[in-house]
């Protein structure tokens, strides 16, 4: 079973950046969507952004114009750029990755955190 390893967390101070990436321990083929999640503490996990594999990207409101997600490859399939960074941007951050046979794939998260 593949799995994903993601990296690039850590902490920053507001108004930093951070570069997420997503590793894949084999290759996936078929990729169809790619994406970025976050989970809060107390809270549900979000959507912070998807991509296609037509290219159609999706960013939750909070992060537009702040973060840019990018599709890579089969070992690497997704990077998020993230600047701008906010206190409430504050979560563990989990790659995803959804193949056009139906199977789904999840890291184990990555801390990120803002603060000063």
């Amino acid at each position: 079973q593949v799995q994903l390893v993601e990296s690039g967390g850590g902490l920053v101070q507001p108004g930093g950046s951070l570069r997420l990436s997503c590793a894949a321990s084999g290759s996936i083929f078929n990729i169809d969507v790619v994406g970025w999640y976050r989970q809060a503490p107390g809270k549900q996990r979000e959507l912070v952004a998807g991509i296609t594999s037509g290219g159609n990207t999706n960013y939750a409101d909070s992060v537009k114009g702040r973060f840019t997600i990018s599709r890579g490859n089969a070992k690497n399939p997704v990077t998020l750029q993230m600047n701008s960074l906010k206190p409430e941007d504050t979560a563990v951050y989990y790659c995803y990755v959804h193949t056009w046979v139906n199977a789904d794939y999840w890291g184990q998260g990555t801390q990120v955190t803002v603060s000063s």
